[in-house]
């Protein structure tokens, strides 16, 4: 390979993300939406050469958990609205995502996950990826519900497992409550399915995590919320989630859902296991007003940070993932621990190998930031998606 060849793009930063590192000056060469090779220092000008003069570059954020956003519930998103999604996300550093749905009836449930696959092949191009979908519930505790409601939640049986197992080749994750009767065999089943499991909405005592993960659990969703926190007799979910090696830790750092202080505990305790997700839901990047999550309403109150329904129980997020790597990093933690949270880690929870680092063979999802980690450019597949007004 000849740096400049017409087929080949080098894009080159004073610092990228490069494996668990901070590095620099390099550069990323970049052919038919791939990484080819990631250099040392900056190559000589040239016509394909994208000189990035400030800032940082690291792979593309990957969203774990995004129920929806500008004014779009994902349990019913038209075609139109999932490819404005798909388009608006990159702004924000987002290049792949899991949208997320939540408890309902098991048919309901099957026609969204429907309506997804028969979109998706359309989205190709249109932005930011969706990876495949997250059933959140609704397999899970009436004792933990959250915003979910409890009249749809039901015990993972074979005959309620069935439905959504047909749908193995479009969901990717299911949360569940492992202390629920049937759980540990739905887990096994899912596992070998190629479904990962993740542990959320769960009132389980530590050993009952403990035996979730040896069926094949390896998540814990958004850690703290809608789930038995830590006792000093009693771990439970959160406490288990933080000292077992096998269990990705997902974290909402917009600092409401979880303090600031807890997000440090959280990164300290499980180090390179955390996976920052957002829990967003149609109101992110909306105005204040009425919108819908799962079918029922839900609201986002002048000067409330976050939605709600109309009984206040939080209902999720109104930020985007961005703004969570901000957060982080201005309370001190090292960029590339944060980054690493948002690319890699969800990359490796997923399986996928081909996303989430800069690297040899994977997707040219890249995102150039500021030094002040606002987003400037980013690139899907090697294909410029998003510039900031601000760059020329």
């Amino acid at each position: 390979m000849t740096i400049g060849e017409d087929d080949v793009t080098i894009i080159s930063a004073p610092r990228l993300l490069v494996g668990t590192r901070l590095t620099g000056p390099g550069a990323v060469v970049v052919e038919d939406g791939l990484i080819i090779e990631v250099i040392e220092g900056r190559p000589a000008p040239g016509r394909r050469h994208v000189a990035l003069p400030d800032g940082v570059l690291s792979p593309g954020l990957i969203d774990l958990q995004i129920n929806g956003c500008l004014g779009v519930d994902f349990a019913a998103a038209t075609p139109a609205e999932w490819q404005a999604v798909c388009a608006a996300l990159p702004a924000h550093g987002v290049t792949a995502f899991q949208p997320t749905i939540i408890t309902g009836p098991i048919p309901q449930l099957v026609s969204a996950i429907r309506r997804f696959a028969e979109v998706r092949p359309k989205l190709d191009g249109a932005g930011a990826k969706p990876v495949g979908m997250h059933v959140e519930g609704p397999f899970i505790s009436p004792e933990r519900p959250g915003v979910h409601d409890p009249r749809h939640m039901c015990h993972p049986t074979p005959e309620n497992l069935e439905p959504l197992l047909a749908e193995q080749s479009t969901i990717t994750m299911i949360t569940l409550a492992p202390e629920l009767p049937e759980a540990l065999p739905a887990i096994a089943r899912l596992t070998a399915a190629g479904i990962r499991v993740a542990i959320g909405h769960s009132d389980a005592l530590a050993h009952q995590v403990q035996q979730a993960v040896d069926a094949g659990a390896r998540m814990v969703t958004h850690i703290f919320n809608a789930q038995r926190g830590i006792s000093h007799r009693e771990p439970g979910v959160a406490g288990q989630a933080l000292v077992e090696p096998r269990l990705a830790v997902g974290l909402i750092a917009d600092f409401h859902h979880v303090a600031p202080q807890i997000c440090a505990l959280v990164l300290t305790a499980a180090p390179g296991r955390v996976c920052l997700v957002t829990d967003a839901v149609a109101p992110a990047g909306m105005p204040p007003g009425t919108y819908t999550l799962g079918g029922r309403p839900i609201r986002l109150a002048p000067g409330d940070p976050l939605a709600r329904n109309f009984d206040g129980t939080i209902a999720g997020a109104a930020t985007f993932l961005d703004q969570h790597v901000r957060n982080l990093i201005g309370l001190g933690r090292p960029a590339e621990e944060v980054l690493r949270a948002a690319t890699t880690t969800p990359a490796d929870v997923l399986g996928r190998t081909d996303l989430g680092r800069l690297a040899p063979g994977v997707s040219a999802d890249l995102v150039w930031w500021s030094d002040e980690f606002t987003p400037l450019q980013t690139w899907v597949n090697g294909q410029e998606v998003y510039r900031a007004p601000s760059v020329i």
